[in-house]
């Protein structure tokens, strides 16, 4: 699979396509905010690992197993970004599995930390037919990406996990649920004081009370 997901074009082409996007957002350009909470909500030792999260795998393996059901991947955001770009189509699970598992340790050899952190908020859907992150803001919030607050950045890190769950136009209650769990993750692993978390929690009555979360921008 691997070997076929790369046949007719190198890695480093591919990743040239996307980047020649109109949508593409580089990683200078957005919120530091942002990319907080993604890495705190997704993959919060993401710079401490490489391609793959051993201790991450051991847990979900572990809580799987206990709780009878799938709860956790353990997936990297390298292996997420893999998946996105050469696999989201294939179904069969353990050669994707293992195609991921080879792709990512190529994006960790031949890309940093922030690009490959950068290829992932571009490329993961956000649903109502939006992929990456500038079309899911022009979409949810009428505005570019690199204009995202605090509020914005913690929501929009939290949609991806279940697009079709947490996007705002579907219910916002469970956005906003998924938001506090961001926000709480933030705090957690450093990003936000127990002052600054706090705040922005109290401060979310008013920004769903004034945000119209409609499906503004069509990209197709």
């Amino acid at each position: 699979m691997y070997n076929k997901a790369l046949a007719g074009k190198s890695l480093d082409e591919v990743i040239s396509e996307l980047r020649s996007s109109p949508n593409y957002i580089k990683y200078e350009d957005l919120p530091q905010n942002y990319i907080n909470a993604v890495i705190a909500v997704e993959d919060h030792r993401y710079r401490e690992h490489g391609a793959i999260d051993i201790i991450a795998i051991a847990r979900a393996i572990y809580t799987n197993i206990t709780n009878f059901e799938l709860l956790e991947g353990g997936s990297t955001i390298t292996q997420q970004v893999a998946k996105n770009i050469f696999y989201i189509e294939n179904s069969n699970p353990i050669p994707r599995k293992i195609a991921e598992i080879i792709t990512a340790f190529d994006l960790e050899k031949n890309y940093s930390k922030n690009e490959i952190v950068e290829l992932y908020v571009n490329t993961i859907y956000f649903g109502d037919g939006y992929y990456g992150i500038e079309e899911a803001c022009k979409g949810y919030l009428d505005k570019s990406a690199p204009e995202m607050n605090l509020q914005d950045c913690t929501m929009m890190a939290g949609v991806p996990n279940a697009p079709s769950v947490y996007a705002p136009t579907i219910n916002p209650e469970l956005t906003r649920s998924r938001q506090e769990k961001v926000i709480s993750d933030m705090h957690e692993y450093g990003y936000l004081s127990d002052k600054d978390s706090q705040k922005l929690l109290n401060s979310l009555d008013k920004y769903y009370e004034n945000e119209n979360f409609s499906n503004k921008f069509f990209p197709y």
